[in-house]
């Protein structure tokens, strides 16, 4: 028996809005699914093409057969803890809409810390370097919220550099995309190493190896380890970045990381044994260190 007629057969032949989302409330609950509630009434909007609005104001709306069978493949997706986002598509990050796939991050808030401290240093004709680029999410942001400035994207994974090609023709100007250029590279083996760069920028993998198997299903198990694994203490991406990034600055550039929660000390150090000046730990929402930045003073 399909699974809506499973749905169809509880309310005797007709589904409301409300009941479905109720029904898909009750699936994920059962399923230990965090955010239950939340989950339930985005999906329902996204396979509708409603808002949030709808719940409460047309709850009594009756579902077509094709709207409940879609929520249904969905919940069943979500109920394994597949990222509400790789189901979907997309995730919102600084306002922007950006496409996301199994072969990326999903950006996250704690990451627009990272783009709004950029920002206050980011002034018009800025080149910019954004080192395991993922979505592209960083640089393009960067790039919408400035003007004339330019950039480039590098990632190990050509999947990854797919998705931020996409989200490039999405959120950059048609006119104006050669503004972000994306290319494969094991961090800076793969860039030009005449560019220089004003600011560069990393959200490194920084999760200690040994960490990675008590995450939590979402992360652990769908998305990509490669963009998550640290190596064993956390820092051997930032290490490798400190080395060689001063090389690709020009005069006065700065270098800003996103880095976990326990690692501000030990990445300031880095940096500062490397010679950048002015090194500072920014705290996230949560009041967690979540940014290093500094200036190359070499």
């Amino acid at each position: 028996m399909e699974i809506t007629s499973v749905i169809y057969e509880r309310h005797h032949g007709k589904v409301t809005y409300r009941e479905l989302y109720r029904w898909g409330l009750e699936e994920l609950t059962q399923a230990d699914i965090v955010e239950a509630g939340q989950d339930a009434r985005l999906l329902l909007e996204w396979c509708c093409g409603t808002d949030r609005n709808t719940l409460l104001a047309h709850g009594d709306r009756e579902m077509s057969v094709e709207e409940a069978q879609r929520y249904a493949e969905c919940m069943a997706q979500r109920k394994e803890h597949v990222p509400l986002q790789y189901i979907t598509g997309e995730q919102d990050f600084m306002g922007l809409t950006f496409a996301v796939d199994r072969n990326v991050l999903v950006p996250r808030q704690d990451t627009e810390v990272l783009v709004e401290e950029v920002m206050r240093y980011l002034h018009d004709g800025m080149r910019v370097l954004d080192m395991c680029t993922g979505t592209g999410c960083i640089l393009l942001s960067l790039l919408h919220y400035s003007n004339d400035c330019t950039g480039i994207g590098a990632d190990i994974s050509e999947e990854a550099l797919q998705v931020a090609r996409k989200n490039a023709e999405r959120i950059i100007n048609a006119e104006a995309k050669d503004r972000a250029v994306f290319v494969q590279s094991d961090l800076f083996d793969g860039v030009d190493s005449g560019e220089k760069f004003d600011i560069i920028v990393s959200n490194p993998p920084y999760i200690k190896t040994g960490v990675i198997g008590t995450l939590m299903p979402e992360v652990r198990d769908y998305e990509p380890h490669l963009a998550l694994d640290g190596r064993e203490d956390g820092l051997f991406f930032y290490r490798r970045i400190v080395e060689r990034a001063g090389e690709y600055l020009a005069g006065g550039g700065m270098l800003f990381f996103e880095i976990g929660y326990d690692q501000g000390e030990e990445v300031s150090r880095l940096m500062e044994n490397a010679g950048y000046r002015e090194v500072k730990i920014v705290k996230d929402f949560a009041g967690l260190d979540r940014v290093v930045y500094g200036v190359h003073g070499i």
